[in-house]
């Protein structure tokens, strides 16, 4: 299990649900991982102490990766453990559905300012530590390619991911540098299932071709493969694990 060997990963949000997974899934596959959060700070931990008891290795930053002040102090301790950065993936994000007589300037920024302004905090800070290229995996949505009603706002950060993503591909590609977005279905976490109804559940599963709604952990294996020299030809692309799901 070695995908990943000597490599240095930051993963934002990384505290539960999607984030721990891939965190979890890296370490197992020989990667340095330094597991941010912005306020689970006891999740967070337990992230790195269950690596930590599988002979892998990690640590937990605080950081809100919003605050531009706070992502530059998120690489700055990234660079002071282990001097450069090999992946990131760009997690953390924040959803809240509302229709559109109820959409207000914080529903608004709050969305863009955590999945879109924070996602390029974070990779203007971490390609300064590729020093021999690397990978960015931007987790985006099925939802970008198939909106869902009263999720406006959200459905339209996780499009700009995308489209950040392609731009950002034709640029980083002359550093070596790949950028792929991996955009899940609807996925068994704990934020989804306490916002989520068993009918949308139902719903959702009824939608997907295979039968059943994501784990986090297939969410991790898809993100394995685009950090990993396996996808070392890839770059600019969006790449969907839903099962087939399309709302």
């Amino acid at each position: 299990m070695d995908k990943l060997k000597n490599k240095v990963a930051v993963v934002t949000g990384a505290a539960r649900g999607i984030g721990a997974a891939i965190a979890n899934a890296f370490a197992a596959e020989g990667a340095v991982v330094a597991v941010n959060y912005a306020s689970s700070k006891q999740q967070a931990e337990q992230v790195v102490r269950g690596i930590e008891d599988r002979k892998g290795s990690a640590m937990a930053i605080k950081a809100d990766i919003s605050n531009r002040g706070e992502a530059i102090e998120l690489f700055g301790r990234v660079q002071q453990a282990y001097g450069r950065v090999d992946v990131l993936v760009n997690n953390a994000a924040f959803y809240e559905f509302r229709a559109l007589d109820s959409i207000d300037e914080q529903h608004f920024r709050k969305q863009f300012d955590v999945n879109v302004l924070g996602l390029l905090f974070a990779t203007q800070e971490a390609v300064k530590l590729m020093l021999s290229g690397g990978s960015v995996v931007n987790i985006s949505s099925v939802a970008a390619i198939t909106p869902l009603a009263s999720g406006a706002v959200y459905c339209a950060t996780k499009a700009a991911v995308d489209v950040l993503t392609r731009a950002l591909a034709q640029e980083l590609g002359p550093r070596k540098i790949r950028i792929n977005s991996l955009a899940p279905g609807m996925t068994n976490t704990e934020r989804a299932r306490a916002g989520g109804s068993d009918e949308f559940r139902k719903f959702a599963i009824s939608r997907t071709p295979l039968g059943r709604i994501g784990e986090p952990g297939d969410i991790a294996k898809a993100a394995v493969f685009l950090a990993s020299d396996e996808s070392d030809w890839i770059t600019g692309e969006v790449v969907v694990a839903s099962g087939g799901l399309r709302f």
